[in-house]
C-alpha cells in the first residue's frame, strides 16, 4: 500500500457509477496514472445490481425517511414472504435503477467505437404494453401491445379502421418530424401538451393518445410536444436496428451496472489501480505544483493512506430539486410467459417487457392516482433471478399515495399476465424491495482541479444527455499538454476482431 503514496497520480476517481465508469473507459488508452476508488464494496454506484445480502446492507444504509435524507436513495425497506425467507442471495442481481438503452442511443455507438461492446451481452427489450382496467368489476384487467410500426397498426384488430388511418398519419409524421414542412406544424406548439396536440392535429382518441404517451415514458404523463416527438422518433427509428421486432436492448447481469464494470475493467487493463471499499476522507490543496503549473491535491483515503494527485473526479450523490421516484421491485415465482412472446419471425427471445399504466388508470386511497406507473418486467434470461421466476421493477412519481398505486399496479399486472396461463395459478410475490430515488445534479461542475460528476437521470430509458458530462470531464482531464486523441474511438486489442456481433 505504501506505493500508493509514492505514485504521482494524474487523477483519482471516486465512485464507480455509470458516469465515472464511462470516463474510465474513455481514459483506458490514455497511459495516465489513475487511482480509482469506491466507498462501496461493489461496482455501479447508483446503477448497482446487488445480491439479496447486499440489498439488506444497502437498505440499512438508506432506510432514513425521504423527508429528512439528502441521499439519492431513502425510505428503503425489504419485505420477504415468511415461507420464502431463505431465497439464495447470490441467485439474484437486483438493479437499483434499471434503464434500457435504445438501439439508436449514442451510448451504443460509443460502446462499439471503443470496442467495449465485446464484453457485454445485450438482450432484446421486447414489446411495450399498456394495461387497461375493465369497466366490469368481474372482468380482469387486460394487457394490450402498443403498436409502434406500420406493420403493428395494420395487424391490430382492436383499432377501428378510421383510427388506424389517423394513427398511421401520426407515425409517418414522427418519422420525419424534423423536416421543414413538419417543423412548421409542431414548432408553434413545442411547449404545449402532446396529448392536446394529438387530439387537435391528428384526431386521435383517448386510447390512442394513451398509447403514444406511454411510448414517451413520460414520468408525469404531461410531456410537451417537442420532447414527446423526439422520444417517439427515437423509439421508432431504433426499431429493427439490431434485429427484427425490438427497439432497445438491456445488458445481461444487471443492466447499466454491467456497462460500469466493463468500463472499469478497461481502465484496469490500461494500468489503473482499483480499490473497492475505500472512500475519501479529506481533500486539501497541496503546496507544490507540477511541471504544468497545476497545484497538486493531497487526498486522504478513509484507510488513512494519503496520496497526491493532479486532479480529483468525484460523484455528486446528493439530491437536487424536488423530483423523486417511488420504486417497488418484486420477485415473482412465475416466468410470466405471456409478456415475453416473440411477435416477429426471426426476432430474438425478449428478456424485458415494458408495461405502462396510464395517468388516471389507477386508484389509491379511494382517489384516482395522478401519475402513470411503469413496470419493467425482467425474465430470468437477464441473469437477475432463477429460471422459474421473474422480476418486476415498478416506478412512479413519489407522493403520499404512490405506495398504494404501485401495489395496485403489481396486483393488476400479475392478474392480467396470468389470466391465460395453462395451470390457472396466480403468481406469488416472494420478495419486495421498496425505496425512493431522488434526482441528483445533472451537470458536471469544475472547481479548479476538482471535477464533480452528476448521477444519471431518473428516466427509464438511458438519456444520451448523460454522456455530455463524461465528455466534459474527459476534456478537463486531458489537458493542453496531451497529444490529440480520439474520444471513445479505439483499435481492437490484440486477439480481437470485428467478427463479433453487437448483441447476442
Amino acid at each position: 500500500m505504501e506505493s500508493l503514496s509514492d505514485t504521482k497520480w494524474d487523477a483519482v476517481i471516486s465512485g464507480t457509477g455509470l458516469q465515472q465508469s464511462l470516463l474510465a473507459l474513455a481514459l483506458s488508452r490514455s497511459g495516465k496514472e489513475i487511482l480509482h476508488v469506491d466507498p462501496n464494496g461493489y461496482y455501479g454506484g447508483t446503477e448497482a445490481a446487488l445480491t439479496l445480502d447486499e440489498v439488506d446492507d444497502w437498505v440499512q444504509k438508506h432506510a432514513s425517511d425521504a423527508g429528512t435524507s439528502e441521499d439519492i436513495f431513502s425510505a428503503a425497506r425489504v419485505v420477504r414472504e415468511q415461507a420464502d425467507a431463505a431465497l439464495p442471495s447470490r441467485s439474484y442481481n437486483i438493479a437499483l435503477a434499471p434503464q434500457f438503452v435504445h438501439a439508436k442511443s449514442e451510448l451504443i455507438s460509443q460502446l462499439v467505437s471503443s470496442k467495449a461492446f465485446r464484453q457485454i451481452e445485450f438482450l432484446a427489450v421486447g414489446s411495450f404494453f399498456i394495461l387497461q382496467q375493465s369497466s366490469s368489476t368481474d372482468a380482469p384487467p387486460s394487457i394490450t401491445r402498443i403498436p409502434s410500426t406500420r406493420e403493428d397498426v395494420f395487424s391490430n384488430t382492436s383499432i377501428p379502421a378510421r383510427a388506424k388511418r389517423s394513427l398511421m398519419k401520426f407515425l409517418k409524421f414522427v418519422l420525419d418530424f424534423d423536416s421543414e414542412s413538419n417543423t412548421e406544424v409542431w414548432k408553434p406548439h413545442a411547449e404545449t401538451s402532446l396529448r392536446e396536440f394529438l387530439r387537435s392535429e391528428f384526431k386521435l382518441d383517448e386510447n390512442l393518445q394513451s398509447y403514444i404517451i406511454a411510448l414517451t415514458l413520460s414520468l408525469d404523463g404531461n410531456i410537451a410536444v417537442e420532447d414527446g416527438l423526439r422520444a417517439i422518433h427515437r423509439h421508432m427509428t431504433s426499431m429493427g436496428v439490431f434485429g427484427a421486432g425490438f427497439a432497445a436492448v438491456y445488458p445481461k447481469w444487471g443492466g447499466l451496472c454491467e456497462i460500469a464494470q466493463v468500463g472499469c475493467r478497461a481502465l484496469a487493463v490500461g494500468g489503473a489501480v482499483y480499490m473497492l471499499g475505500t472512500g475519501i476522507k479529506q481533500v486539501v490543496q497541496g503546496s507544490t505544483q507540477d511541471e504544468s503549473g497545476t497545484t497538486e491535491l493531497e487526498i486522504k483515503l478513509d484507510n488513512d493512506i494519503a496520496v497526491q494527485s493532479r486532479r480529483l473526479v468525484q460523484s455528486q450523490e446528493q439530491r437536487e430539486g424536488s423530483r423523486r421516484l417511488r420504486r417497488l421491485t418484486a420477485v415473482v415465482d412465475s416466468k410470466l410467459p405471456s409478456l415475453f412472446v416473440t411477435v416477429v419471425e426471426g426476432a430474438p427471445p425478449p428478456a424485458v417487457a415494458v408495461v405502462a399504466f396510464p395517468q388516471g388508470s389507477l386508484c389509491a386511497e379511494d382517489a384516482t392516482f395522478g401519475y402513470p406507473v411503469y413496470a419493467m418486467v425482467h425474465s430470468s434470461i437477464t441473469g437477475e433471478c432463477p429460471n422459474s421466476q421473474s422480476i418486476v421493477y415498478l416506478s412512479t412519481i413519489a407522493d403520499s399515495n404512490a405506495d398504494s398505486a404501485l401495489e395496485q399496479a403489481l396486483r393488476s399486472l400479475l392478474t392480467a399476465a396470468s389470466s391465460n396461463m395453462e395451470d390457472g395459478g396466480s403468481p406469488r410475490v416472494l420478495y419486495r424491495l421498496c425505496y425512493e430515488q431522488a434526482q441528483g445534479p445533472t451537470s458536471t461542475s469544475v472547481d479548479g482541479n476538482i471535477i464533480n460528476m452528476p448521477c444519471s437521470s431518473l428516466s427509464l430509458a438511458f438519456d444520451d444527455a448523460n454522456l455530455q458530462s463524461v465528455r466534459h470531464a474527459w476534456d478537463a482531464l486531458r489537458g493542453p499538454e496531451d497529444e490529440e486523441t480520439f474520444y471513445m474511438k479505439f483499435d481492437d486489442r490484440e486477439g480481437q476482431d470485428d467478427a463479433d456481433d453487437v448483441y447476442e
